[in-house]
């Protein structure tokens, strides 16, 4: 029976200790004080803001092309007889240097043959003056005033002397075709295309080769309307600028696996717009670009990147473009290390940085980092470059 009770007050007993002993627990533990959590604010790097006068420069690319580049074509027909050394593609020649020969046999005869008809046509106008001489004497000693045209033979002279024209016009014809029996260079330059060679018959038009110019290299250079600007381009009514005045440009590009670079001046700005692109384009040209004073030459069809100087523009500020916010937004940092929002000015947005006009005073600090969480007001550790060094 004492066995039956104890096994039903057994673990009514030990659930009455467990509650006693929880009860001593909780009376007898220490109060936790709460304590302040202490937010330290955000490190944030900024710099001063100082206005500056600052270069602009316009950046743009393109590929060199030639000032003058045309087609030499046969005036005459023949057989080649002999090309120039320099008639080769990528040759260069200067003006006046003979590139092909014809066999110019023919026009040698043609021409002896002009000399004689004019030299006969000299004789029948010398005889026929004498004859018209002979005859106003006579009509003089035999009638008075003055002889009838037909009597001094004026027409057979005014057939004469058009006969000797007639016959002078054929020698110089003759000369000319002689002479353009040798294909000149019109101007100095290089060889693009050679289309001939020694032996090929031609006859007038044919295309001998396709030459350019070496005295000036052009680059075409798009640029955003915006662009312009900046530049200081003092245009005629032409809407041309002059070679002397227009403003500086630096080429740079890739020859034999080095960087070179070649200075030039913007010529002019095209007409009209790029239907498909909305760019209108400005043309830099690069005198003497084979020249010794080059490192290396500016060949045409090089591929070209290129800064053009641009205005000098006062009173900006220079930021980093990474510090932008919200298209026209920056984060300025006033005397008590709070941060706040400003809407400034923006004069021009380039790859790298943007330039302040206005919205921001002398020496106020501008943000440059890019915190997660920004609040209009909140506290911040400003940091300088100098401290950051």
């Amino acid at each position: 029976m004492k066995s039956q009770k104890l096994k039903y007050i057994l673990p009514f007993g030990i659930i009455f200790l467990s509650i006693l002993i929880a009860l001593v627990i909780i009376m007898v533990k220490p109060e936790i004080e709460p304590e302040a959590r202490e937010i330290k604010p955000v490190q944030v790097r900024v710099i001063p803001a100082v206005k500056k006068e600052v270069q602009m420069i316009v950046k743009s690319q393109g590929t060199v092309r030639a000032k003058t580049e045309s087609e030499i074509v046969a005036q005459v027909s023949g057989v080649i007889e002999s090309i120039s050394p320099s008639f080769v593609a990528g040759g260069f020649f200067k003006k006046g240097d003979i590139l092909v020969r014809l066999d110019a046999r023919d026009y040698k005869y043609r021409y002896t043959q002009a000399q004689h008809k004019v030299a006969q046509a000299e004789l029948a106008l010398k005889l026929e003056e004498q004859q018209a001489e002979i005859a106003r004497e006579e009509w003089v000693q035999m009638n008075e005033g003055t002889p009838p045209a037909l009597v001094s033979r004026e027409p057979q002279l005014a057939e004469a002397r058009a006969s000797l024209r007639s016959a002078k016009a054929g020698l110089m014809q003759a000369q000319l075709d002689l002479e353009r029996t040798k294909v000149r260079a019109p101007f100095s330059g290089r060889v693009k295309t050679k289309n001939v060679d020694i032996g090929r018959y031609v006859s007038p038009g044919m295309s001998l080769a396709r030459i350019y110019s070496i005295d000036v290299a052009e680059v075409r250079l798009p640029l955003p309307d915006k662009d312009l600007k900046y530049l200081s381009l003092p245009f005629d009514f032409r809407n041309r600028v002059s070679s002397s005045t227009g403003p500086d440009v630096i080429l740079r590009g890739n020859f034999a696996g080095k960087e070179q670079q070649w200075f030039g001046k913007l010529s002019h700005i095209e007409g009209e717009f790029d239907s498909r692109s909305r760019m209108i384009h400005t043309v830099a040209r690069v005198a003497d670009p084979y020249g010794e004073q080059n490192e290396a030459p500016l060949a045409v069809g090089m591929y070209v990147h290129a800064e053009i100087i641009g205005k000098k523009v006062s009173d900006l500020i220079e930021v980093p473009r990474a510090a932008l916010r919200n298209q026209n937004q920056l984060l300025v940092v006033d005397e008590e290390n709070r941060m706040h929002f400003r809407e400034v000015e923006i004069y021009r947005t380039d790859g790298e940085n943007i330039y302040i006009e206005g919205g921001i005073k002398d020496n106020e600090w501008i943000c440059v980092s890019q915190p997660k969480t920004v609040v209009d007001g909140m506290k911040v550790t400003p940091i300088t470059e100098t401290e950051e060094n």
